[in-house]
């Protein structure tokens, strides 16, 4: 996702994601071994980055269901979670009384915490699914742009952002586990469901895929927060000191002595943008608005801490940006 702030040095510069890439002074080329495919730097498309106070800045939101649309898309959000959650063995029952007095053997057994395996294939799983919708929205504004030959209104780049965001999740947690035949031909079997359901529901109704999405999302903020709680609480002991994988200090931008629980914050906190992201572009004119999102993005103290922009804020947040532009140009910045 592109996220800009002001800076000192240009109004479009650093931003919540940090200084990019090519921004920075020129260094020397670092060797690559492509066998090991530990390919570093420029290598993504633009996305966010967070400081320690942004990581902690996500809430757990949900915005109610106004219309028929908005209630049909969270009745799908809602069978969609079972779903997920009788696959991958998902189950988060509240803690009894006495759980202070009880073992992490007897919580475990009795189905009030999950181990790191378990919480590991539910993670794998949910983030197989969750990079189709982006893909599948930007590649239909793509035909669309080109078979009306007209523009986009910027909407195909933020989809493309989130798609890959999505699967650099992937990517990370699959350092942790190779993931079973069995379970590969089930990701293979629900993303095959979930690719055609979801590409037909975009034809009929783009803005109740979104406002999916967005429900989606808050799902997936609640299930990455009890991760954080676990791990905080001592109950994933496995991944309490467990390094950062290097896929992620690289995408993230992680510090080197980083630990497993910087991932996780940083993945919820990415959750935490789509959230706010597609219940925004729910909230607008699929044939004819802008994607406020284009130019920039706001900082995490809008995006975790609220659902999103409706329409009204998004047009005030997309003058606030044209302005920041003009002026840019106006002193040479751009």
């Amino acid at each position: 996702m592109t996220a800009t702030k002001t800076s000192e040095k240009s109004p479009l510069g650093a931003g919540t994601e940090g200084p990019h890439i090519k921004d920075l002074p020129p260094q020397a080329p670092v060797a690559v071994n492509v066998a090991d495919h530990n390919i570093k730097g420029d290598w993504v498309l633009f996305h966010p980055v967070y400081t320690h106070e942004e990581l902690r800045s996500v809430e757990v939101l949900h915005r109610q269901a106004k219309t028929f649309s908005d209630k049909l898309a969270y009745s799908f959000v809602r069978l969609a979670r079972w779903g997920f959650d009788l696959v991958s063995g998902y189950k988060h029952k509240p803690l009894p009384p006495n759980a202070n007095a009880m073992s992490l053997q007897e919580l475990q057994d009795g189905g009030y915490v999950m181990n790191e395996a378990q919480w590991l294939k539910r993670i794998l799983f949910l983030e197989s699914i969750a990079a189709v919708p982006g893909m599948v929205a930007a590649a239909l504004r793509h035909l669309r742009s080109v078979r009306l030959m007209q523009r986009d209104s910027g909407w195909i780049h933020t989809l493309l952002e989130e798609a890959e965001n999505e699967r650099m999740h992937l990517m990370t947690f699959m350092t942790l586990k190779n993931p079973s035949i069995l379970f590969r031909a089930m990701v293979i079997a629900a993303q095959g469901v979930f690719y055609n359901a979801f590409f037909l529901s975009y034809l009929i109704s783009p803005s109740t895929c979104h406002r999916f999405v967005g429900h989606l999302e808050e799902e997936a903020v609640i299930t990455y927060t009890r991760c954080i709680q676990e791990i905080e609480a001592g109950r994933l002991p496995k991944w309490a000191d467990l390094p950062a994988p290097e896929i992620a200090k690289d995408y993230w931008r992680l510090g080197p002595d980083a630990k497993f629980l910087d991932v996780i914050y940083a993945v919820r906190s990415d959750e935490s943008t789509h959230r706010f992201v597609n219940h925004s572009l729910a909230n607008l004119k699929y044939e004819s608005d802008v994607n406020p999102f284009a130019l920039r993005e706001p900082g995490m103290d809008v995006k975790g801490t609220h659902i999103c922009f409706e329409r009204e804020d998004s047009t005030k947040y997309m003058e606030e940006s044209a302005k920041i532009l003009q002026e840019a140009a106006r002193k040479g910045e751009l």
